[in-house]
């Protein structure tokens, strides 16, 4: 690995387009490197958190905390469809899995997606300053790119920087969020190496339900979202509408002294008919526009990133039996990029059609799906500028729940316009070997095909090849009336990894001679142990998780950049005269920021505190304070974090 570029842009191009885009390399002009406060004063021994790290397992095994399975186990739903694209219950998930609900969300009061995510064990991120700033997203340490994502079912992904825009998703219409770890592509296909996560929009139940929430925050925010939700006779619907601002903070402190805030307007809306009892008909829809400041080459000039990210979904489900099920789906996702004053624009869609199948026999559940994507980008850096490519699948998957055993096979055959005929495969097996307990273990094999933007841009090379892993995971997980423990082992090795190689005369490609271009140079291994669950001492909620991980290159021997070896989180939470109170430690040990592994990031702790109580039968009140020790900390070099702030929100839902 010559260069990583976890800011998603080639290294060449961030010279020559910086000033006109957001994303910055590993090798961007940075300040001098902010070190972290002592988090807990009487036990933590140095900076890099590592002695309270190391002392983490015990803490998790005491406390039983929750693993990754569930986040806010008292509210959340019975069933998951992510995992298999099936709808199932929890319990028979054989994948490791967590479920954040709304009431989570809401409590939480995180400032942005990354933010929520980065507390679920396995999952960290790395943002180029404020909420609106470019974000990286890695699960179990893989890169960004391999980590499928999609909304209400319909997938977002950008051909131009690879991986979903995270910054784009607006919290606010968010209802729930399923993640998947592992590779999933025998179901989902391209893209998930590292695993999947499908975020829902609200859904209408009966009733009428409308909702509106207003609050004001440090950094000059501002929130104020309205909902309207309900379902009569055979119409069921849910509209959303949110507005955010803020002034933001400097994000560069020693080079461009100036705030970076953001404005962000987003709006959902789920409309769904029942035919009769066997038949259902749903359309789905999310719009968010995002203006984010952000910092250039030329100090003073007020930069703006123009983020439009949409989606579009069309779905029909019928019962034809009692045995036999299908769903018919149409979607797009459409990312849409472009700065200004400078000129920059990136649009991509993808374009998806689904044909699945069930038939439920006994104790065994079949599955059958015939898919297309369609992807395609328009790029002035690429050649043509209005670049295309297409994939034909057909996926098969076997479910079996017997006793104590329960299995999971999936193969699937994807036909990609470029690359021909890439075949991958899954198994998952889990034995209940005593009341509470089970024992699991999984293989499978994924890939990922180069963006166009990988292909047919000026650094582009036109005989790149797919990416492609190979993951065994095993683990242990324990559930009893509220308590909860789970221990994961997984090694997931990736061939043929997709990098930026720089150098003068590099790379002869398309466009001619450049000193830098992509190519498939790397390979790399990303293993480690995901500790984690929750219990109840009296009336406190207790939860933890502990992330040992060693996300490396296999050619170097060096850490990939930008992501910890090790992370834990810690929570708690009770109610109390009418309040619900609560609080989460988040512990990060130092990383590197760039390949060579030269340029260290400090370790960090954070604290941070909400509470909610009901200030009367229809309204509620809300605080958060994040970041209460103010510590200074950096996920990507040059970029600072926010420091200490403080929200107060207020919720209108009439019972």
């Amino acid at each position: 690995m010559k260069v990583a570029l976890p800011a998603r842009i080639p290294a060449n191009e961030v010279a020559v387009r910086l000033k006109r885009t957001q994303r910055r390399d590993a090798h961007a002009p940075s300040g001098k490197a902010v070190t972290a406060h002592p988090l807990f004063f009487t036990f933590m021994k140095n900076r890099n958190l590592r002695a309270p790290l190391a002392a983490l397992p015990l803490a998790v095994l005491a406390t039983f905390s929750s693993h990754a399975q569930t986040v806010g186990a008292a509210d959340l739903p019975e069933t998951v469809v992510t995992a298999t694209r099936v709808q199932q219950p929890l319990t028979d998930v054989v994948a490791d899995v967590t479920i954040i609900d709304r009431s989570v969300i809401e409590r939480g009061g995180a400032t942005g997606l990354a933010d929520l995510l980065a507390r679920v064990p396995g999952i960290s991120f790395a943002r180029n300053g404020g909420p609106g700033s470019t974000t990286s997203v890695y699960m179990r340490g893989a890169e960004s790119r391999f980590t499928a994502v999609y909304v209400d079912g319909v997938r977002v992904d950008s051909q131009s920087t690879g991986g979903a825009t995270w910054n784009a998703i607006p919290l606010s219409q968010v209802d729930r969020i399923e993640v998947v770890r592992g590779p999933a592509a025998a179901v989902y296909g391209s893209d998930a190496l590292g695993g999947v996560i499908q975020i829902f929009t609200r859904k209408g139940e009966a009733g009428f339900a409308p909702v509106i929430e207003f609050g004001a925050g440090s950094q000059g925010t501002l929130k104020l979202a309205m909902s309207l939700s309900g379902a009569k006779g055979v119409v069921d619907y849910s509209v959303g509408l949110s507005r955010e601002i803020s002034d933001g903070f400097n994000a560069q402190p020693t080079a461009n002294p100036d705030k970076d805030g953001y404005r962000n307007t987003a709006a959902s809306a789920r409309l769904g008919l029942q035919i009769n009892p066997a038949h259902r008909l749903e359309a789905t829809l999310l719009s968010s526009d995002l203006d984010a400041q952000y910092d250039a080459f030329t100090p003073g000039r007020d930069d703006h990133g123009l983020h439009t990210l949409q989606t579009l979904g069309l779905n029909w489900t019928a019962s034809w039996s009692d045995v036999h099920k299908t769903r018919l789906s149409i979607s797009r996702g459409k990312d849409r990029y472009e700065t200004t004053p400078s000129v920059y624009l990136t649009d991509t869609s993808v374009t998806s059609y689904l044909f699945h199948n069930e038939w439920k026999l006994g104790s065994t559940l079949l599955t059958a799906a015939l898919e297309r994507r369609e992807d395609k980008l328009n790029n002035a850096s690429t050649s043509p500028a209005v670049t295309d490519r297409s994939q034909n699948a057909l996926a098969l998957g076997y479910g079996l729940r017997s006793g104590d055993h329960s299995l999971q096979l999936n193969v699937r055959r994807d036909d990609d316009s470029e690359f021909g005929v890439q075949t991958t495969g899954g198994a998952a097996y889990a034995y209940s070997f005593r009341p509470h307990w089970r024992a699991t273990a999984a293989a499978g094999t994924a890939f990922r095909a180069p963006t166009l933007f990988q292909r047919f841009s000026i650094y582009g090379v036109p005989s790149l090849q797919p990416e492609t892993a190979r993951n065994v995971e095993v683990g242990v997980k324990y559930e009893s009336q509220g308590d909860s423990f789970s221990a994961v082992l997984y090694r997931n090795k990736v061939s043929e990894l997709i990098n930026y190689v720089s150098g003068a005369g590099a790379c002869v490609n398309g466009a001619g001679l450049y000193p830098g271009c992509y190519g498939n140079t790397g390979s790399a291994q990303y293993k480690g142990l995901t500790l984690a669950g929750a219990t109840r001492l009296g009336g406190v909620a207790l939860g933890a998780s502990l992330d040992l991980q060693r996300p490396e290159d296999l050619l170097t021997g060096k850490q990939l950049a930008r992501r910890p070896q090790r992370m834990a989180t810690i929570t708690a939470d009770t109610r109390l005269d009418g309040w619900t109170a609560g609080g989460e430690v988040q512990l990060v040990e130092a990383r590197f920021n760039n390949a060579a592994n030269t340029q260290r990031l400090a370790g960090y702790g954070l604290v941070n505190l909400y509470a909610s109580t009901a200030l009367a039968s229809d309204w509620t009140l809300l605080g958060r304070v994040d970041n209460l020790g103010d510590k200074e900390y950096q996920t990507a070099l040059g970029y600072a974090m926010a420091g200490r702030t403080v929200f107060v929100g207020l919720k209108w839902a009439p019972q």
